[in-house]
């Protein structure tokens, strides 16, 4: 265990902490001991996110991963307590606290470097704003002299802190690309081509950080070299990703290959932030399902759209597919934010609001509510257009507080629960692929033509796999691995519901964790029904009046308990139009199986 070292020299301020680069603290020039690895990951956890209550459960994450010890709390305590003396012997004061929601490390912008390059970049951004684009380009600049990447070196074992130094590095992308729009409506375009062009080289999907260097290569007489730069980036999504390059960069291109002066970045449009996952370049079918939703939100602003569907069901995909194709529409920006922690269990509204304002460059002061914080996101939603992608909701709490009032901003959630209380929204039931496109799928991952050899075995796969994205996935990775093993045997295998959640487990991904998390957000009384309905036939339809035989009850008081359980995503119903007295029911495929572990059926 580290201790501070004997007879030590307090040095005074300034404090100097550091993020964006190695991590460092000094303090009057002298840099301070910071102790063995597990205090330094403590120390990293706390840095990023400054003046905002860090959990132990975090930050026990973040030191152990999933293997804790059972010392884990009290050695913590340690770590903290030996940090807090490391800075009170540096002249900082007691900098670290312990509050109700977790351990708070205070720290200004003068202290942090990661806050002192948000404030620069946020004070740019206004600048360009406001069409002052010589001030933007010099508060943007130098926000960037403050980065000392890549984040975090030696500390990657870490899954929250490579989770962060992702985050930090995407950051210092979009000021990367904010500094090269405000140089070149500056008018300096050499100087724009000769930085960019190692980032490029780094981040070569970037296509905002693609189009300043076109414009920049074409304003500086390159021609050939920037129509040469649309044209790797071209290849490069349509072999990584399978797709081609935006409208707006399309646009560009036709701008050089007519040897056209570009027109100047608009100083009245701020920058936009996007932070999406990667688009799934194995995505299929949803087709009428995608347009459909993209029609509903080209037609109008404003609007909240809830994609509903079982665990294993493709909501989130499928947001973020629809989010891609929605680029041009949106020039507030794009961001998608889980509304869950890694355990299933839901964040905190002071998290998620932290998230989303630091993407906006906005930040949250010291001291700020989680509910003054929701309030300055929802004036920002409500001032830009932007698309916000809430994934995973568990419950309408969670949702209602970040959803603007006005303005013309969208909104995407995806629950696994029907979120009744969240009104006005339109609702998109998210059913699983039909056969045709679940075996489009499969072959994808393990090739056409081993389905097309085999494709009777193939069919029986995936509707083993309920034909569940997810679930076609793990099968299809686990084939695309063994490639000696006959579908017919894997086919076989899946037969047996009993062993089907043990079969598709494959490196990392196990379907049994993602329905285990479904299952424990559910309630007791939906888990012991759900135990009950499982004595049905898997994969079968069933009506209230059966319902209510296993349920030890009347049919009346059977169908409203099936109706609370469509609400929480238990229960399903057929896209025919039905009423309560035709209504057929189901259970979620892979809900079922699990169900019937659970009741030993």
């Amino acid at each position: 265990m580290y201790t501070t070292p004997a007879n030590p020299t307090t040095v005074t301020s300034p404090l100097r902490l550091s993020v964006l680069g190695p991590l460092s603290a000094e303090a009057g020039g002298q840099a301070l001991p910071l102790g063995p690895l597990k205090q330094r990951i403590v120390l990293t956890a706390l840095l990023c996110h400054p003046n905002s209550p860090v959990s132990v459960e975090l930050l026990t994450r973040a030191v152990w991963d999933d293997d804790p010890p059972r010392t884990a709390r009290k050695n913590l305590q340690l770590y903290v307590s030996a940090l807090r003396k490391t800075l009170s012997l540096a002249g900082a004061g007691d900098r670290i606290s312990l509050r109700c929601g977790g351990y708070v490390l205070r720290a200004d912008a003068q202290e942090l470097d990661s806050l002192g390059f948000l404030e620069l970049a946020r004070a740019g951004r206004e600048s360009f704003a406001d069409g002052d684009v010589e001030r933007a380009a010099r508060l943007l600049r130098e926000a960037l002299t403050l980065w000392n990447g890549p984040p975090l070196p030696g500390l990657g074992h870490s899954e929250v802190l490579q989770a962060e130094a992702d985050r930090l590095t995407l950051r210092y992308l979009g000021v990367c690309e904010d500094w090269a729009e405000a140089a070149l409506a500056a008018g300096r375009p050499g100087e724009v081509a000769e930085t960019v062009d190692g980032l490029v080289e780094s981040h070569p999907l970037r296509e905002r950080l693609r189009a300043a260097q076109m414009t920049a290569l074409h304003r500086s007489g390159r021609r050939g070299e920037a129509m040469a730069a649309y044209d790797e980036l071209r290849q490069h999504l349509a072999r990584e990703l399978g797709l081609s390059p935006s409208p707006a960069l399309e646009s560009l291109y036709r701008t050089v290959l007519a040897d056209e002066e570009a027109a100047p970045a608009p100083a009245a449009r701020p920058s936009a932030p996007v932070e999406l996952p990667v688009d799934t370049a194995d995505f299929t079918g949803r087709g009428e399902t995608l347009a459909q939703l993209l029609e509903t939100i080209a037609g109008g602003d404003g609007v909240t759209h809830v994609l509903v569907g079982p665990a294993g069901v493709g909501k989130t995909a499928l947001a973020v597919r629809a989010a891609h194709r929605l680029e041009g529409g949106f020039p507030g920006g794009r961001i998608l934010v889980s509304l869950r922690r890694r355990d299933g269990g839901a964040k905190s509204l002071e998290s998620v609001t932290t998230e989303l304002l630091a993407h906006t460059g906005l930040g949250v002061a010291p001291g700020t509510s989680p509910e003054r914080a929701a309030a300055l996101w929802r004036d920002w939603l409500a001032e830009h257009k932007a698309l916000m992608v809430l994934d995973d909701a568990p419950h309408e709490a969670a949702v209602r507080p970040l959803l603007p009032g006005t303005g013309r901003s969208t909104v995407i959630v995806t629950a696994r629960t029907q979120l009744a209380g969240l009104a006005p929204a339109h609702r998109v039931q998210v059913p699983p692929l039909s056969t045709a496109e679940a075996l489009e799928l499969l072959g994808r991952l393990i090739g056409t033509g081993r389905v097309l050899c085999d494709r009777a075995a193939a069919a029986r796969v995936v509707a083993a796999c309920g034909e569940l994205p997810l679930a076609i996935r793990a099968a299809g990775l686990k084939l695309a691995v063994l490639q000696h093993l006959p579908l017919a045997e894997y086919a076989e295998r899946l037969a047996d519901p009993r062993a089907l959640l043990d079969e598709l487990t494959v490196g990392d991904l196990q379907v049994r964790s993602h329905v285990a998390d479904a299952w424990a957000q559910l309630t007791d009384r939906h888990q012991d029904a759900l135990c009950r309905l499982a004595r049905l036939p898997l994969s079968g339809w069933f009506t209230a009046a059966e319902a209510a035989t296993v349920l030890d009850g009347e049919q009346r008081g059977a169908q409203r308990e099936l109706e609370r359980m469509i609400e929480a995503g238990a229960v399903v119903l057929p896209d025919s139009e039905v009423t309560a007295h035709t209504a057929a029911y189901s259970l979620p495929y892979l809900t079922h199986l699990y169900a019937r572990e659970a009741a030993r059926v």
